[in-house]
C-alpha cells in the first residue's frame, strides 16, 4: 500500500433532496475551500429521506463537473457496473477525462466502480438484479473490457485513469482490488483494516500484481478524529466525507481539512 503520499480529503455531494443549482454552488465552494476530490454517487433514487424526493443521475453530472472545476479530482463513489455497457463506461470515462484536462496535459477523473446493490434501481430501470455473486462476476468481466477499451480508444485517455473499487468481500471483491485497483475504498474500522490488507496482499501474489502503490480509502461521515487517526495509522491516505444537503455543513468540511493539513504537516 502507498504510504508515502499526502492525506487527501474527498467530499461526496449526495445528489438527493437538492436542486442542481445547489449542487453546482456546493462544487464551487468545496473546490475553493481546498478539498482534493469531489464525488457523487451512482443511483437513480434517494437512499435516505423521502424515497420520492429530488434526485439526479451521476454521469451526466460528472461531465458538468469536469467543465466547471479546475483543480479537484472527481468521480462517482461509486459507479454501478450493472447500469451501463462496460465498453460504454470506458468511453464515457475517457471523454470526461479529456474534458477535465481543460487544455492541460492530464485529466482529473477517477473511475470509481462497484458491483451494485440497490435493488430499487434495478427494478425501476429494467436491469436484472441477480445475486451478489453474479453482480461481482459481471464486474470482473466489465473491468477487463474497460481496461481493454481504454487501450483501443482514439484518442486514448490523457493518463492512466485511476480505478477505485469499493467493497470488502474477501473472496471476490478484494481479489478484484488486487487485480485492477489503484484505490481501495471501504467502510472498515481500524481494527479490521490489517486483516483486509493481508487478504489483498495474498490475492496480489496470486494475481502477480504489485500493489505497493495501492491507495487505501475510507469514510469519515459520522466518525471522529480517534477513528480517523486509527485508520491513518493503518495506512489510509484518502478519506471521504458524506455531504448531505440541502443544508450543507461547510464548517464540518473545514474541520476535516484542518485535520488533513495537520497530518500533512502543513
Amino acid at each position: 500500500m502507498l504510504l508515502d503520499t499526502p492525506v487527501r480529503l474527498g467530499v461526496q455531494i449526495q445528489p438527493q433532496h437538492v436542486t442542481y443549482p445547489q449542487i453546482r454552488d456546493a462544487v464551487r465552494t468545496l473546490e475553493d475551500l481546498g478539498v482534493d476530490i469531489l464525488f457523487n454517487w451512482d443511483h437513480f433514487f434517494p437512499l435516505t429521506g423521502d424515497p420520492e424526493g429530488l434526485h439526479f443521475e451521476s454521469w451526466t453530472m460528472l461531465g458538468a463537473w469536469a467543465e466547471q472545476t479546475e483543480r479537484v479530482e472527481f468521480g462517482a463513489l461509486v459507479n454501478c457496473n450493472s447500469y451501463r455497457n462496460a465498453d460504454l463506461q470506458a468511453d464515457m470515462a475517457r471523454t470526461i477525462d479529456h474534458i477535465s484536462a481543460r487544455g492541460g496535459d492530464t485529466g482529473r477523473f477517477i473511475f470509481g466502480t462497484g458491483s451494485g446493490w440497490f435493488e430499487r434501481d434495478y427494478d425501476a430501470y429494467g436491469y436484472e438484479f441477480g445475486t451478489a455473486g453474479s453482480r461481482l462476476d459481471d464486474l470482473a468481466e466489465g473491468l477487463k473490457r474497460i481496461e481493454a477499451r481504454w487501450e483501443a480508444l482514439n484518442p486514448a485517455p490523457t493518463r492512466r485513469i485511476p480505478v477505485m473499487i469499493g467493497g470488502k468481500g474477501e473472496k471476490k471483491t478484494l481479489r478484484l482490488v488486487a487485480r485492477h485497483a489503484d484505490i481501495w475504498h471501504s467502510f472498515v474500522m481500524p481494527d479490521e483494516l490489517p486483516a483486509k490488507l493481508e487478504v489483498i496482499q495474498r490475492w496480489a501474489e496470486t494475481e502477480q500484481r504489485d500493489t505497493a502503490n495501492l491507495v487505501i480509502s475510507n469514510e469519515l461521515h459520522r466518525r471522529d478524529e480517534e477513528i480517523a487517526d486509527g485508520l491513518y495509522a493503518g495506512g489510509t491516505r484518502m478519506f471521504t466525507l458524506g455531504f448531505p444537503g440541502p443544508d450543507f455543513d461547510y464548517d464540518l468540511v473545514r474541520r476535516w481539512l484542518a485535520w488533513r493539513d495537520a497530518k500533512n504537516g502543513s
